[in-house]
């Protein structure tokens, strides 16, 4: 009510502008103008002040008594926490004030960072000396160092608290300045308040995930979110060993002992789950399939399962803030952790799939951004196209990978890019496909979509565009896929969808039996992109494919179209 009070009041005549208040922060006159104000008659307004400044002393000096019970505990915490913020309010209004409130908070700080049963009022206090500790120059590391380590660490199961905190780290984000780089680094700490509390809190991350990011963050940033939910299901399990049984919240009752429990004790695996754990940015990333192994059985808790259902919609936002500062370097960076993480993921029911389909549209998004990286990537690119992993979830980042070096493994965009290059990708996806239309279907190797062969057979007739020597090669192969999806031997993929891979084998056959016009319409210049090409018909795409249409239809004795 006080606060409402103060927030409300009509400012005083003599309250300083905002251009001034630096200077009337740091002059004498200031100090000596709040030493004598009480000894001259105030106005109302200044009254107020005046009495709310003391009684917010009084609390403060008085928070350190022992409450014999715990709701008088409960209230002292809070009348600590509402005494400070009022204080923030009245040296925003009035400046004089700053300097009879810094020896009174400075002590305040000393006392609260030692007492872990006081964690809330941290978080006003730190507002404050975000407010005013340039203009006061107060070194408030110590209130960060508390608030960014050790809060998110011990009471990350807090709702209330992390919600004040992570709305304090939102809103303040102009006042961090140099302690930004304290909050970026923290990011790992700050991810146990959204593993836990994932539902009301993605919103606030997804305001907050952008100033967390730089290029040195970016990449271990993108490990941490894909191992979002196993980092809920440890937290979970550290919960349960926890001896401070009265504090711990309540967890899935579906697993009241997991099977993993004292596995997780186990020697061998306490540098992963300090990775994991980790409350400040290494530098580095960890593969961490072990644990995945270790904490699989939790994999169907409720809380795991709403974490997991998170992690697209931040990814999302990671790889668009990304894509504004991302060079060439990065890009490639960020594209090696996509491919070496699609099939090493936390295996909760439906994640895969829908973590697939993100990094799938945010792979081609890097390649269109920096083409150049299907030429620097070209060995990863083809060790990820020959694992048997490739079609996990329907191959949908095959898909993506298959059609990226179709599309950027050309001269075009890469000079470096050479004829031996575009072989030993012919190759290696030659035979991919042969293994994905003609092997019966395993669980190694699942039913293959039809999309993943179609993007097959297109990216290998635009590589046999670019080094015609092996259009022959390629024509025979489509003429035994035209025939192969015409046969039922062709198992590995649904009948429904035969008609799709028989309509895109026919197409492209009729184009290489012109190659200088497939090379035209496959491998277009950048000019073609233009949307003039498409839509005027007097230009060179849409006159080419019209001429292609009729002598292919009079060669097959059809009627013209």
């Amino acid at each position: 009510m006080l606060r409402g009070w103060l927030l409300h009041s009509p400012e005083s005549p003599g309250a300083p502008d905002a251009d001034d208040k630096s200077e009337l922060e740091g002059s004498t006159l200031s100090v000596l103008s709040a030493a004598s104000s009480a000894s001259r008659r105030l106005p109302p307004q200044e009254q107020l002040r005046e009495k709310a400044f003391e009684y917010c002393q009084r609390l403060i000096e008085q928070s350190n008594r022992r409450a014999l019970r715990k709701g008088d505990a409960d209230l002292q915490k809070a009348c600590l926490v509402e005494a400070v913020l009022v204080l923030d309010v009245l040296c925003r209004q009035d400046p004089s004030f700053l300097y009879r409130t810094l020896s009174c908070l400075k002590a305040l700080q000393t006392r609260l960072c030692g007492d872990p049963t006081h964690v809330r009022a941290l978080l006003p206090l730190a507002q404050f000396f975000l407010n005013h500790g340039e203009a006061a120059a107060v070194a408030s590391g110590a209130v960060y160092q508390q608030l960014f380590t050790r809060v998110p660490s011990e009471h990350f199961h807090s709702p209330e608290l992390a919600f004040e905190f992570l709305r304090l780290c939102r809103d303040s984000l102009p006042l961090f300045g140099r302690s930004l780089g304290v909050l970026k680094l923290s990011f790992p700490n700050l991810f146990k308040f959204l593993a836990w509390n994932s539902p009301p809190l993605t919103a606030e991350f997804v305001g907050l995930l952008p100033a967390l990011l730089d290029a040195s963050t970016a990449v271990e940033m993108l490990h941490a979110l894909l191992d979002l939910p196993c980092l809920t299901a440890a937290l979970d399990l550290q919960l349960r060993l926890s001896p401070a049984a009265s504090e711990r919240p309540l967890w899935d009752a579906s697993l009241r002992t997991p099977s993993c429990l004292e596995a997780f004790r186990d020697p061998q695996f306490q540098g992963l789950l300090q990775h994991l754990l980790r409350t400040k940015a290494s530098g580095t990333a960890e593969r961490l399939a072990p644990l995945h192994q270790l904490l699989q059985p939790m994999a169907g808790c409720a809380r795991v399962v709403q974490c997991a259902e998170a992690v697209p919609t931040l990814l999302q936002v990671l790889f668009s803030s990304v894509a504004q500062f991302a060079d060439g370097a990065l890009a490639n960076q960020l594209a090696l952790a996509i491919l070496d993480r699609s099939d090493s993921l936390y295996q909760v029911p439906g994640y895969e799939a829908r973590v697939h389909s993100v990094l799938s549209s945010q792979f081609l998004a890097l390649c269109e951004q920096h083409p150049a990286l299907v030429v620097e990537l070209a060995r990863e690119l083809l060790e990820f196209a020959g694992s048997a992993s490739s079609t996990r979830s329907g191959g949908v980042m095959l898909t993506s990978v298959v059609w990226a070096i179709g599309e950027y493994l050309s001269v075009s965009w890469d000079r470096r890019c050479t004829v031996e290059q575009i072989n030993k990708f012919f190759e290696a996806l030659e035979a991919l496909l042969f293994e994905v239309t003609q092997s019966r279907p395993s669980t190694a190797l699942p039913k293959c979509p039809p999309q993943v062969i179609t993007a097959l057979m297109t990216t290998l007739t635009k590589l046999a565009s670019r080094s015609q020597d092996l259009i022959p090669r390629v024509s025979l192969f489509l003429s035994k896929m035209r025939t192969l999806a015409q046969s039922p031997a062709m198992s590995s993929v649904p009948c429904e969808d035969m008609g799709a891979v028989r309509v895109r084998t026919t197409e492209l056959l009729n184009l290489l039996k012109m190659p200088s016009v497939a090379q035209f319409v496959l491998t277009p210049s950048t000019e073609v992109s233009e949307p003039r090409y498409h839509r005027d018909t007097n230009t060179a795409l849409p006159l080419a494919l019209r001429t292609v249409s009729r002598l292919v239809e009079k060669e097959a004795g059809l009627p013209p179209g």
